[in-house]
């Protein structure tokens, strides 16, 4: 809670004066299918909003996802994140308005899962740990590796792989649970994931705007 308190004061500050050198940014997806971690999270289409603030190695921001049809996911989150050189730590607030029998935002005892995850970035490779400390009983882990493909045409593609435990397995043991082909060409993007936990595959199509 105090966490997320305190990226609230400082974006706040943030944006009520803001340095030369930082930068406010806005933008949004709409995708087909939200997927994440492996797991399809609603029934059809989101908006994908997000705004941050960013000000030399430190970036403060709001990102949400909320469904176009009645039995799609809301979820809105706050975050505050740390780089330096090829390494980064962000801690983020994940809220579920609707999930729970708490609804309310300041609910923090239901409605929110707060994590901890650490990336490191090595030319066409990337690795990301993350670990929920708050809000979940099984304190679920994350572990991601990704790979750059590079061009194809003048599109970009890319593998990961994802385990995890926990929340994102289906028996809470330590299972891969995403395998990606991830294709981005100019604002559009496109991922077929497969879920050997869950024995799935997804397919989503997004855009940014």
């Amino acid at each position: 809670m105090k966490k997320l308190l305190l990226s609230a004061a400082l974006l706040s500050i943030g944006l009520t004066s803001v340095p030369a050198t930082a930068e406010i940014s806005i933008g949004a997806d709409v995708v087909s299918r939200y997927v994440w971690r492996g797991t399809d999270w609603g029934d059809g289409a989101s908006v994908q909003p997000g705004i941050s603030y960013s000000m030399g190695n430190v970036e403060i921001g709001a990102w949400s996802s909320w469904g176009l049809t009645s039995n799609g996911a809301n979820e809105n989150d706050l975050y505050v994140s740390f780089a330096a050189g090829p390494v980064g730590i962000t801690i983020t607030d994940y809220y579920f308005p609707g999930y729970t029998g708490s609804d309310g935002f300041f609910d923090f005892s239901d409605a929110h899962v707060i994590e901890v995850m650490g990336s490191f970035e090595a030319g066409n490779l990337s690795l990301a740990g993350a670990v929920n400390v708050s809000g979940d009983d099984d304190n679920s882990m994350w572990l991601e590796v990704g790979m750059g493909l590079g061009e194809v045409g003048d599109a970009d593609v890319g593998l990961s792989v994802g385990l995890g435990n926990g929340a994102y397995t289906t028996d809470t043991d330590p299972m891969v649970a995403s395998v990606g082909l991830n294709i981005s060409q100019g604002d559009y993007f496109a991922s077929y994931i497969i879920n050997p936990d869950q024995e799935t595959s997804f397919l989503f199509f997004g855009r940014s705007f």
